[in-house]
């Protein structure tokens, strides 16, 4: 399954997501969830960094993203909403495939490794 935690602050603005683990849901190379997930975590890392003009700090392993912004670059309005895309998607995917992806909000972050 992946395990997504999506960081929010105070304010309600998603500061960060952390994302580990494969779905299961068919043969690597074949498995459509694991490969919407993946679509979704790179594009707003990109999407970030492109269009929103904000580099966060990211770590990026086999069956792991971990991606982090600071308050002032999580409050620019152009990464709220490549974020909220973000997550608007991932919990679609989820509720689809509930059995393979579980999404959920959290307001703390994991210590860098």
């Amino acid at each position: 399954m992946v395990r997504i935690e999506v960081y929010t602050d105070t304010a309600g603005r998603i500061h960060g997501f952390a994302a580990k683990g494969h779905s299961g849901f068919a043969p690597h190379g074949q498995d459509i969830v694991c490969a919407a997930v993946s679509v979704l975590l790179q594009t707003a890392v990109l999407g970030l960094e492109k269009a929103a003009g904000v580099l966060p700090q990211t770590e990026i392993a086999d069956g792991r993203l971990v991606c982090r912004l600071t308050s002032e670059q999580a409050a620019q309005p152009k990464a709220e909403a490549v974020l909220e895309a973000m997550l608007v998607g991932l919990e679609a995917v989820a509720a689809e495939y509930g059995d393979y992806v579980s999404v959920r909000l959290s307001s703390t972050q994991p210590l860098p490794r």
